[in-house]
Parts: C-alpha cells; sequence; structure tokens
C-alpha cells in the first residue's frame, strides 16, 4: 500500500507539527484509513521532503508531526504554460499533465476565439496539488489568475523567451527549433504559448510576431487539439532543453522503503 504524501502550506524541519487541513483529514481517516501513527510524507515546495506521522487533534483535526527528510529541495526548470482555457473535463487533464511535465506556472489566457468565459482556479490548483502529489514532484506550480491576450504581450517579461505554437504554419519544426539553441537561451527562462481551439487570429499572430524574445514553431502535420498541443509542446521543451536531459535518478533502499507499507 503506498504510503500517503501531502502537499502542506507550512514550513517543515525536523519536530514540527505541520497543521493539517480538514479535507486532508478527511481524506486520510476515511479515504486512506489511516490512524494515529501512520507514517506520511509532506513536501512544501521550498524545504524538500519530509517524513511525518498522523496525530489526531480532535474529531475534525490532526497535526503531521514531521521526522527526517528524505529528499532536498531541487531546482526546476523555469518554464510557464500559457493556454486558452477549454471545456473543463479537458482543461483538468491539462492541469494535471502539465504539472506531471514540470510546469512552473499555468497561466489562463483569453484569446480572441476562447469560448470559455469563465476559469475555476481553486479546481485548477487542486488537480495541480493531487498530480504533485502523485507523481513524487517536490513543488505544485503556481495556477495564476486568467488575462487577457493584449494584456499578457504588455506585461510580458523582458529576458523570458516566448515559444508560440503555430498552427497556420508560420514557423519551423519544434525540434528543430530546440536542438538548435545555444546555450545562452537554453538556460534563459521560457514560456510557451497555446491558442484556442479556433487558433490565434491574424491580429494576435501579428502582434506575437513584434515581439523580439518570440519563437514560431510548428508541432507536425495534424492539427492538434489545444490540450494534446499544449501537453505535446511542454514535453518536446523538456526533452531538448528542460531536465529530461538529465538520467532518471536512481532511488537508494530507504527512500523506496519510505514509500511502501509493508
Amino acid at each position: 500500500m503506498s504510503l500517503s504524501r501531502l502537499f502542506v502550506d507550512a514550513d517543515l524541519a525536523a519536530g514540527v507539527e505541520a497543521p493539517l487541513d480538514e479535507a486532508q483529514v478527511h481524506y486520510l481517516r476515511h479515504v486512506m484509513r489511516r490512524a494515529d501513527g501512520a507514517p506520511l510524507l509532506l513536501f512544501n515546495g521550498r524545504d524538500g521532503e519530509w517524513r511525518a506521522t498522523l496525530q489526531s487533534r480532535g474529531k475534525k483535526s490532526a497535526v503531521a508531526t514531521i521526522g527526517e527528510r528524505t529528499r532536498e529541495q531541487a531546482a526546476e526548470p523555469d518554464v510557464w504554460l500559457c493556454f486558452a482555457p477549454i471545456k473543463r473535463a479537458r482543461l483538468d487533464y491539462l492541469v494535471e499533465k502539465a504539472t506531471e511535465l514540470g510546469a512552473a506556472a499555468l497561466q489562463p489566457v483569453f484569446t480572441h476565439h476562447t469560448a470559455v468565459e469563465r476559469v475555476n482556479l481553486e479546481r485548477l490548483r487542486a488537480n495541480a496539488i493531487e498530480a504533485a502529489e502523485q507523481t513524487e514532484r517536490l513543488s505544485v506550480p503556481e495556477v495564476r489568475a486568467p488575462v487577457t491576450f493584449d494584456r499578457l504581450l504588455a506585461s510580458w517579461p523582458a529576458g523570458r523567451r516566448l515559444l508560440v505554437c503555430d498552427e497556420t504554419g508560420g514557423g519551423p519544426p519544434i525540434a528543430e527549433v530546440l536542438s538548435g539553441l545555444g546555450e545562452v537561451a537554453r538556460g534563459a527562462p521560457w514560456a510557451i504559448l497555446i491558442g484556442p481551439e479556433g487558433g490565434f487570429d491574424a491580429a494576435e499572430l501579428a502582434a506575437l510576431g513584434r515581439i523580439s524574445s518570440v519563437m514560431s514553431v510548428g508541432l507536425g502535420p495534424r492539427i492538434l487539439r489545444a490540450d494534446t498541443a499544449a501537453l505535446a509542446a511542454l514535453a518536446c521543451w523538456q526533452a531538448l532543453v528542460g531536465d529530461w536531459q538529465h538520467p532518471t535518478p536512481r532511488l537508494d533502499a530507504d527512500y523506496r522503503t519510505s514509500r511502501t507499507l509493508v
């Protein structure tokens, strides 16, 4: 049975009691059937990952008593995923998989052809947290409030490169562009921008073309759905620029044991 792994906001250090929210207590007690003293793993995106034990503080409250650290916090690639919101089920899937793929920030963008008018940020953040907990990621991506396309470009930070997936054929293949980058470009902060199902309009493409840090790329001969395009582009970026260039770390015997309840 897998060891329960939770994201918390509290600072983590040996001997500290980290409060658990009501939803986490319900999950541990009534879904996972964990009793007092049950071992846990906690992370907060700052202090690495820690062993802990569950301790009740009443019928609906509990804390986690922190033990030893299992993993140090590690730096992650600085890549944002900017995307036009899509229908709820597919948006949930996009956020979950983008978290697994290592996006540092998730930025919804309302473009001219965006059909969805509202975004439930609490739901998206909950999806991101759950994905990080389940995939042993040490951080949770920042889930940002939606902005308009014009506002995104007007406030674009200097030095952050923007990879635009252009379904009109306005850019070379993504692998050709990313594999040909120099060391300065590889070490820069990045973002990936995906348009809505209807694509960017002509004015938006023209505005993107006026930004020096923008690189337009294509994603092959087929027109991809927005969620597929976002995840495909992020996977290509991680493989050719990001941390997929490094080998998967081998887990030592002590850590493997800590992840399993016998």
